[in-house]
């Protein structure tokens, strides 16, 4: 199912309808689909529905849940295409629950419960008040701004750190890929988290060593990402802030940070690592890019997740350059990948 599929068929079932009313009843009650799959994620659905399928008793006992509810639940489920029964009774999953699972290496099941927890929920149920006065309501939804958040609710701050992992996992070989690291000898991952993208790198290029920048609580998880994928012995994880100052290195790397940011903050961001870059250094930022009005997509509803949560935006090509410019850096390329994501690399001026 994809992000613009009419929600109440599953994949391939029937034909969406196309009226107007049908289509805005779509439109307004997507959020439920949203919760059910992050309870379909957090319930743990897709492992005790693989590979033999189960009935709702079974579920049931295994996650200490109401029977009835559960059967209404997987009944649900089954409306969505996230699970199947030939009977009516048992349940069998599908290749979109399948996503789900535990043990799939690409499984979405971090983002799912992330999408549903109250740092990303509460806030957009502000969205009008954050279009009425331009400002991220965070604060007003949670008491704080999201990353002061996140530092006092260990859980929460798991589920978003698990998530940011698991997207860097399905986006670092595509990415990867249409990476030049050239003739880089030090790569830094700016508020790279586990380390995913850089160490994706250096097991690509063994002549390259790796540096993570991040808060301090997600360091063990970097370090033990490092040494399950052999690059322990030229990785090194940094601790810090990247508002104050940046590891030295001749490629910096910027994945998905410089959207959570304004402008005056990507240019403060952008500037640390301009005076960290080694002679000859490169930044390469990995961002989506808003393109035209009108076209479908993940990038303006991405802005608006940004407008309810963070100080930050979606941009294109040439609003990134203008935020290089300010810091002291020339955009020199743009370069999509096989994601959503492009690279745009720049280099002091």
């Amino acid at each position: 199912m994809t992000l613009f599929e009419h929600p109440f068929v599953a994949a391939g079932s029937a034909t969406p309808p196309v009226d107007d009313t049908a289509r805005m009843m779509q439109r307004f009650t997507g959020y439920w689909v949203t919760q059910m799959v992050r309870t379909a994620a957090e319930l743990r659905i897709a492992d005790h529905l693989h590979p033999d399928g189960a009935t709702s008793a079974e579920v049931a006992e295994a996650e200490s849940l109401d029977p009835a509810s559960t059967f209404r639940f997987l009944r649900a489920c089954a409306s969505l295409g996230l699970a199947a029964s030939a009977d009516g009774k048992r349940f069998e999953s599908t290749s979109l629950l399948d996503t789900l699972r535990t043990d799939n290496p690409g499984s979405l099941r971090d983002l799912a419960l992330w999408g549903g927890t109250e740092s990303h929920w509460l806030p957009w149920g502000r969205l009008a008040d954050a279009i009425r006065t331009g400002t991220p309501q965070a604060r007003a939804a949670l008491g704080a701004p999201v990353f002061d958040w996140l530092a006092t609710q260990p859980r929460e701050a798991e589920i978003f750190t698990n998530a940011m992992t698991a997207m860097t996992h399905n986006l670092a070989h595509r990415l990867a890929d249409v990476i030049d690291i050239k003739d880089a000898e030090v790569a830094v991952d700016v508020g790279g988290a586990g380390g995913n993208l850089v160490q994706t790198l250096m097991r690509r290029h063994p002549g390259l060593t790796g540096k993570v920048l991040d808060l301090p609580r997600v360091g063990a998880d970097a370090d033990a990402s490092a040494e399950k994928l052999g690059v322990a012995d030229r990785f090194t994880f940094v601790g810090g802030d990247f508002f104050d100052q940046v590891p030295s290195g001749d490629l910096h790397l910027l994945k998905f940070v410089l959207h959570d940011w304004d402008d005056d903050s990507c240019v403060r961001i952008l500037r640390n690592c301009r005076e960290a870059l080694e002679p000859g250094g490169r930044v390469l930022v990995m961002e989506l890019l808003v393109d035209e009005v009108g076209k479908p997509g993940l990038e303006p509803l991405m802005d608006m997740n940004m407008r309810a949560l963070l100080t930050g935006r979606e941009r294109s090509a040439d609003e990134f350059g203008a935020v290089f410019d300010r810091a002291g850096l020339r955009l020199v390329s743009v370069t999509p990948s096989a994601s959503l994501l492009s690279v745009l690399e720049a280099v002091p001026v």
